[in-house]
Formats: structure tokens, sequence, C-alpha cells
């Protein structure tokens, strides 16, 4: 008895599901596995683990911060990135200052661009704040800076003369505009990103004292300066800024263990202080683990900071004096990037000419 073309068709369906199955689920999956084991090939297979004393501290592809836990920078260690990832339960709503970062579950970017140059000044709370991402560029470089013992000032920032807080420096210039949308007679001047300060306390100075001849006004919370003209004032400070860029931003996956070769040399000093060696020393080490470009022209020379600062704990180890807290034998879990609230040398010259060329927000 002959079967049907309806059983046949399903048996065949079943065949070809169990090969496949076999094929795919079983076969390739062991294959792979066991390329991956082979010499040369297994380290990488396995996650590019670093041990230390027998204990895994790390992967030489994942970053980590190497802060105290409290978002202060370990002098003993270089300094990775800014990081974007951080556990959603702790994420910073108000602060451009990444208290935690690294988290590998939670691999994230900023998602701010140039255009991002405004702050958002809560009504009545000061906690509240959001900041555009030149404002944490400028606060960013002023930790560094601070850390570093090197001059912080970049181009568009400035610093608050009452707070010592860095700050994108922006103005909203209000008045009548023209047929191409300028502002020809300014009737009012607002520093955007500095909130007046509150009653009792010193007045805020604007970091600019005139524009087009108009004084320049604190920003007053709760007020709609949208209608302005933003116009970001350049100020006197060299675009060659002894901080680099990749102190100031953070990776794509906020994951990145890589700096710049630059980042890397403003960190020499601090470290081999910490840990009483030469810089000499320490430079060497940095040279061992900075690699070229890939294929000799794509990308930029990095330093694998994971890598570095594990090797630094096993041929240069620190000693932590005998009124500090012990410093770890290992690289540390990741905790969090260096604070951004240390003031940086301002960047803005007190006066300004609408020569500053206007972007619309």
């Amino acid at each position: 008895m002959r079967m049907s073309s309806w059983i046949r068709q399903h048996l065949a369906a079943v065949r070809a599901l169990l090969v496949l199955t076999v094929i795919t689920g079983i076969i390739y999956p062991l294959v792979v596995f066991g390329i991956g084991q082979l010499p040369g090939l297994r380290d990488k297979a396995n996650g590019s683990l670093i041990t230390a004393n027998g204990q895994i501290v790390g992967s030489s592809l994942i970053g980590q911060a190497y802060t105290d836990g409290k978002g202060t920078a370990l002098p003993q260690y270089f300094q990775t990135r800014p990081s974007n990832a951080q556990p959603a339960a702790v994420a910073p709503a108000t602060s451009s200052a990444i208290p935690d970062g690294y988290d590998p579950t939670n691999s994230s970017f900023g998602n701010q661009g140039p255009e991002s140059v405004v702050d958002t000044l809560d009504a009545s709370d000061p906690a509240k704040d959001k900041f555009a991402l030149l404002t944490t560029v400028c606060q960013r470089s002023a930790a560094v800076a601070a850390l570093e013992n090197v001059d912080g000032s970049r181009p568009f920032c400035a610093v608050d003369s009452g707070s010592g807080n860095a700050f994108g420096s922006v103005l909203a210039v209000l008045g009548p505009r023209d047929s191409k949308g300028n502002v020809t007679a300014p009737t009012q001047v607002v520093s955007v990103n500095q909130a007046c300060a509150a009653d009792g306390k010193p007045a805020t100075v604007p970091f600019l004292d005139t524009y087009a001849g108009v004084k320049v006004v604190c920003a007053t919370r709760g007020q709609d300066y949208s209608a302005g003209l933003i116009v970001p004032i350049k100020g006197n400070a060299s675009v060659d800024t002894p901080v680099p860029a990749d102190a100031v931003t953070a990776s794509a996956s906020g994951l990145d263990p890589q700096i710049s070769p630059r980042y890397a040399e403003i960190q020499v000093a601090r470290v081999a202080s910490a840990r009483g060696v030469s810089e000499d020393k320490v430079r060497a080490l940095v040279a061992g683990h900075t690699s070229g470009r890939a294929l000799g022209f794509m990308g930029e020379p990095a330093v694998n900071v994971v890598e570095l600062n594990a090797d630094l704990d096993n041929q240069l180890p620190y000693t932590a004096a005998p009124s500090t807290s012990a410093a770890p034998t290992t690289s540390p879990a990741p905790t969090t990037v260096p604070s951004t609230s240390a003031a940086a040398t301002p960047s803005a010259s007190k006066t300004a000419t609408p020569a500053a060329t206007p972007t619309t927000r």
C-alpha cells in the first residue's frame, strides 16, 4: 500500500530536521569548539582572560574602571576612558559624572552629539540638572587636568568663578531676527549653562561681561530661552589641549579597554610617583602594551589599560603608605570613572563679539 503524498512530505521534513539538527546543533559546534582550543587560539576563544596569582582579574577585551568605588581615581593605576555602561538602577539622572560604568551586561553609549551644547536646568532642584555633551566634556577635562596636573582648558569651555565647576560656554541671544535668522539687535544675552545663584548665595558671575554691546546675565531656572539664537563662545583656549579627546568621551560600547598613547603619556608621572619608580620604567611598560594601526593603516595606535595595569602590579608592585588603605593586588573590578566636578582653567575670555559662529539648537 502506497503512502499518501501528505505522509511522504512530512517524513521528508522530519528527516531533514534530524539531519540539520545533528549537523548544525552537534557537529558544527563541536568542530568550532575544537578549532578554538588549538594552540594560539585557545586564549582568544576562552575570552582573552587575564590572571594574577591564579585568579581571573579581567579580560583584555573589556575595560575596567580603576577607582576606589566612590569615583576617585586610584593614583597607582592608569585610568581608562569614561563609560556610559552602568547598571540602570544607579544610572545618574542628573550628573555628567558616571558613577559606575564598564558593566558588560549593560553596554551603552551617551546618545549625545555635537548639537548637544545647552544644559537642561531644573526649575528648582540643581541636583536634577541634565548636562549637555559640551558641559560633560568640559567637566571631564577639568577632572583629568586636576588628576594629572596639566592644563584642562579647551575651546568652548569655561569655569564658574563661584562654584569652580566647568561648563560649556554658550549664550542664548534674544531679540528680533532678520531674514537670515540672525539677531542683529540683541535685547537680552543669557549664559544658558550658568544658573543664577539661589537666594543668600554669592551672585553668579557670567563668563562674559558683554556680547554685542549687551550685558550677559545668568540663566534663571525655569525660564525658557529656546527662542534665542544659541551661540557657543570659543574663548582663548588652544585647540591643542593636553587632555586628549578619548579622556573626555566614552566609547560607543562603553567597554573599550584601550586609550590613546597621548592619554597614557600624561598619566605616566602620576603612576610612577604613586609606585615609587622611575618614569622610564613605567613608560617602557606602556610601550610594551601599545599596539599599532590595524594592517598598518587603519585606526590609531592604542594602549590596552587592563593589560598594562595587570603588568604594573606584576612587575612594579604598588605598596600603600601605612596611613592609607592597602591597594588591591590585582586589577580592581569595575567600579566608577573619575568624578567630573573639579575646576578647569577658564578658557573663555571676559569679552566677546558677534564674530563667534552661531549655531541653532
